[in-house]
């Protein structure tokens, strides 16, 4: 099969959405699909054989974070090219109600178009106000996708329509081979995000941080993510700064050692979060989970049962549990047994099977209904049946 996967954000600025992209991609190679994937770049950026760039991204304030995303009339260009060059079987559009290259290629695209949203915003004024232009695109899309029940309220409450849910997936194996790094080992808590952006929970580590280190003295914070250093660790007392460990932009290799290696790995975000692969990531590795009680996180822990959760934003509660986690080695073990079980149903070879079988149902719809409309024609002109 043919298939055409449309990427909204920079390739370049790691995220959910482009690893769920490139994964996806990378998965459906592996099984002898022809893919090709378009996706902003920057010049200088290197690119994967499969991707296609379509020019530089802008930043732009969306659902609560910024988002590097590409549109104008150049983008547009790009992606009639990449369409018409790919004679693809099917079109598969992440995010096509933003400003970016998703809505674009909704616009442009012909034939069977399978669409997947990952923003979870019930209040997004925004997306109610722009219903009017997104409406023509969005009538053009064969079968819907949510990545979280709170993704699909999002899309039925302010678009319509429904849509299957379909979670983001991880390459389970990937994590569970990861060898720990012994200078990451031995009471640690991991953290992996960007530094400097708030709803990411950072701040909300770090105040708790004081009442974690001086019940447990012994431990270090792991940070992995860009972002200002210095102004990250203002608010501790210069004591224990050298308590935190900053390790800048790690690989993707270096991401699952992180994550074999920690005693805890935090998920402190605030918000506007749809899914949580990196939880996924995280039971993947044998990590034990505490994170915030947002709605998705709750829902890809199991409620709690795969991992631990604290109210969010409540510093001190975030403290007290990780300070019983730390102190309870059977309570570690026993939430790595859960969240290595519970992730099984994020493997690629589940989500890829589920995706794959969404793309089987528009193409064959599709193909019925050109035999339709040919037995139609045939037979209002007097024609013999061929097929």
């Amino acid at each position: 099969m043919k298939i055409g996967i449309v990427c909204p954000y920079s390739w370049d600025v790691p995220g959910g959405v482009q690893f769920h992209i490139r994964d996806l991609a990378e998965h459906l190679i592996r099984l002898g699909h022809d893919v090709s994937v378009l996706a902003p770049a920057d010049d200088e950026t290197p690119l994967p054989p499969y991707v296609v760039s379509a020019g530089r991204a802008v930043p732009v304030p969306y659902n609560g974070s910024v988002a590097r995303l590409n549109f104008g009339f150049l983008s547009a260009a790009r992606v009639r090219r990449w369409l018409h060059d790919g004679t693809f079987d099917v079109i598969h559009i992440h995010e096509p109600a933003s400003p970016s290259l998703g809505l674009l290629s909704c616009w442009a695209a012909q034939g069977p178009i399978v669409a997947t949203f990952h923003t979870s915003n019930p209040r997004s004024r925004a997306m109610i106000a722009a219903y009017p232009i997104l409406q023509p695109a969005l009538e053009k899309i064969s079968a819907r996708i949510a990545v979280s029940e709170y993704a699909r309220r999002t899309l039925v409450e302010h678009l319509g329509g429904d849509a299957v849910v379909i979670p983001n997936g991880v390459d389970v194996g990937f994590f569970e081979r990861a060898e720990p790094k012994k200078e990451w080992q031995g009471n640690t808590i991991g953290f992996i995000g960007r530094i400097d952006e708030p709803r990411k929970g950072l701040p909300v580590l770090m105040k708790a941080l004081p009442t974690i280190l001086e019940q447990c003295p012994d431990t270090r914070l792991l940070v992995a993510g860009r972002g200002d250093e210095d102004e990250a660790v203002a608010t501790l007392p210069a004591a224990m700064r050298s308590q935190v460990e900053f390790l800048g932009m790690v690989s993707d290799e270096d991401k699952a050692r992180l994550l074999r290696s920690v005693d805890v790995y935090v998920a402190p975000n605030t918000g506007g979060e749809s899914f949580g692969i990196i939880l996924v990531e995280a039971m993947s590795a044998g990590a034990p989970v505490l994170a915030a009680d947002l709605d998705a996180f709750a829902q890809v822990l199991d409620q709690g049962a795969a991992g631990r959760l604290f109210a969010n934003e409540d510093a001190d509660a975030l403290a007290a549990a990780a300070v019983a986690l730390l102190r309870d080695p059977e309570r570690r073990a026993e939430l790595r047994a859960r969240g290595s079980a519970h992730v099984r149903r994020f493997d690629w070879s589940t989500v890829g099977a589920d995706i794959l079988a969404v793309y089987e149902t528009v193409t064959d719809g599709a193909a019925s209904v050109a035999t339709d409309e040919r037995t139609g024609l045939r037979a209002r002109f007097g024609l013999a049946a061929r097929d």
